[in-house]
């Protein structure tokens, strides 16, 4: 019988310290995640307040792939205005064979994969390529090239649209006073200008957050060829996420200054 009483006893100590132990290691689980959330919720905003420290001491580095960033990509744009406006309103006012061929063609190159040109000007830029003599792979005018092809249907296809949309005496009025084809091209570069450079916008836009041909024709050579966009890829994959942070800030300020020089625009154009 006291056996029995001192089996009884012992399993309920048993029972209680097991439930003691299951709760001491519940609450040593949960005060163990709230300390890691609290890091990691730390690290973030450590990070933020690193990559604005970067970005007021004008860190050279950090500065250095911005304006290469933006040498490239208003070269790009620059270039491909001038092909792509006069190109644009010639093809707006003229009717002629596969017109309507050419414009399905714009339309698909709007949202061609940028790797793809990319590797077709790797092919045709390296030393066993079709211009590999040039010496042009891995330098800032093959970026400027692959952006251009990347922007020029962009701009190409908005000045067809902006053109097509005007006033359709104007056209008449052209021709009644004997305007030649340049003319009549600075004509409606006058007519639709706050078209035209949303076009522009819109391809800048396009061409600033490019990652791929920059990657493949650049090579992401440090303070010669790298970009805000490959310069965060490869700071990300490095564990630099601060200095990544502040590049991708910055690029956010353009993203958001390049859609407020639309809105104006677009409302100018109403």
């Amino acid at each position: 019988m006291k056996f029995y009483r001192s089996s009884k006893i012992i399993i309920i100590l048993c029972f209680f310290s097991f439930q003691i132990s299951a709760k001491d290691e519940v609450l040593r689980l949960a005060i163990t995640k709230t300390v890691e959330n609290s890091g990691s919720n730390r690290f973030f905003l450590d990070a933020i307040i690193s990559s604005f420290n970067l970005i007021l001491d004008i860190d050279a580095a950090l500065f250095s792939i911005v304006i290469t960033s933006l040498k490239v990509s208003f070269t790009a744009v620059f270039i491909a205005s001038l092909i792509g406006i006069p190109l644009g309103i010639i093809v707006a006012l003229n009717e002629f064979g596969g017109k309507k061929l050419l414009l399905i063609s714009l339309n698909s190159l709007m949202s061609l994969p940028t790797v793809v040109i990319g590797l077709i000007l790797y092919g045709i830029l390296n030393r066993q390529g079709l211009l590999g003599d040039m010496a042009l792979l891995y330098t800032p005018t093959a970026i400027i090239t692959g952006l251009c092809i990347l922007v020029i249907p962009i701009i190409w296809n908005l000045t067809i649209s902006a053109v097509s949309s005007t006033d359709p005496r104007l056209a008449n009025t052209c021709k009644s006073l004997g305007a030649t084809q340049t003319q009549r091209v600075f004509i409606y570069i006058s007519e639709t200008r706050f078209a035209l450079i949303t076009a522009i916008v819109t391809g800048f836009g396009r061409a600033i957050g490019e990652v791929g041909i920059a990657m493949m024709l650049g090579g992401n050579i440090q303070g010669f060829t790298r970009t805000m966009t490959t310069a965060i890829a490869l700071e990300t994959s490095k564990g630099a996420f601060e200095f990544a942070l502040a590049l991708g800030i910055i690029l956010l300020l353009v993203a958001f200054f390049i859609n407020i020089l639309l809105q104006y625009f677009q409302l100018k154009i109403r």
